[in-house]
């Protein structure tokens, strides 16, 4: 089974319809809901990681540093947002949207001059528009299918190539033999000069890719950060690893492959 994030017809529900079937698909409220059934042994779990947009997503990010979990794989959706309204864009009074959804199409919405109001999910939109007289939602394809709305924009997104990248996650190491990219946590726990230096010198000297590095607070104290990071697993990346973990706190959360999305490009 994998849990995602519902209600029905949100982005990781219809990314995980297209990966694994309905019939294996639980739908849950939140995303530290998933975490918290995947770290139990109740489920897999399939999570936005980052959106091209919008950048990290934090209750993800959260999860990692707080779960017991492995990333297993990794899978890439372009999304699309389009403008749910009952009538004519022009009578609308407000317009309903997921706060990751408002900053993906923040330039449209204060094109539109309209009173925002964030909701919990794309599907929360689209039942709160059809609540209220004279509301619009932003939502998907998908959404704006399963609850009847009809579209009065399309493709409302700053930018033509908006992309989300999820990814799976289990109590399960990955079973990867030969993976493309591994992520980590690091953790200093205490402040010196110098020490982002001789972390990303452990990555440089090995001439390993980098491809991401995040900060996000420990959640100890004002100034005190952990840094995510993801890198190619090219020649001497498991030696990297162990260097860093004698300098100081690395948490592995997994290497992995890209999935192949049926039928998408």
């Amino acid at each position: 089974m994998i849990a995602v994030l519902g209600p029905e017809g949100t982005f990781s529900h219809e990314l995980a319809l297209a990966l694994f079937g309905e019939g294996e698909v639980v739908l849950l409220p939140t995303i530290h809901r998933i975490f918290d059934e995947v770290e139990r042994g109740a489920s897999d779990g399939l999570v936005p990681l980052e959106n091209s947009e919008a950048g990290g997503v934090g209750p993800t990010l959260d999860g990692l540093q707080g779960h017991s979990v492995s990333i297993t794989g990794e899978a890439y959706m372009e999304v699309h947002h389009h403008l749910a309204a009952p009538g004519r864009v022009e009578d609308l009074t407000l317009v309903y949207a997921h706060p990751q959804t408002h900053e993906q199409c923040s330039e449209f919405l204060e094109g539109l001059g309209l009173e925002v109001v964030h909701t919990s999910s794309n599907a929360a939109s689209a039942r709160a528009m059809q609540e209220r007289e004279g509301a619009g939602a932003i939502v998907s394809e998908l959404t704006a299918r399963i609850y009847g709305l009809p579209i009065a924009r399309r493709d409302v997104q700053n930018a033509s190539g908006n992309t989300t990248r999820f990814i799976l996650i289990s109590t399960r190491p990955p079973a990867e033999s030969h993976p493309e990219k591994c992520s980590i946590l690091i953790d200093p726990r205490a402040d010196r000069p110098g020490l982002l230096h001789d972390l990303l010198s452990v990555f440089a000297r090995r001439g390993i890719n980098l491809m991401r590095i995040e900060s996000r607070p420990s959640k100890r104290g004002m100034g005190s950060y952990v840094f995510f990071l993801d890198f190619a697993t090219s020649r001497g990346w498991e030696v990297a690893i162990r260097e860093l973990q004698g300098l100081t706190h690395v948490k592995n959360l997994g290497c992995y492959r890209r999935l192949e999305v049926p039928g998408w490009r």
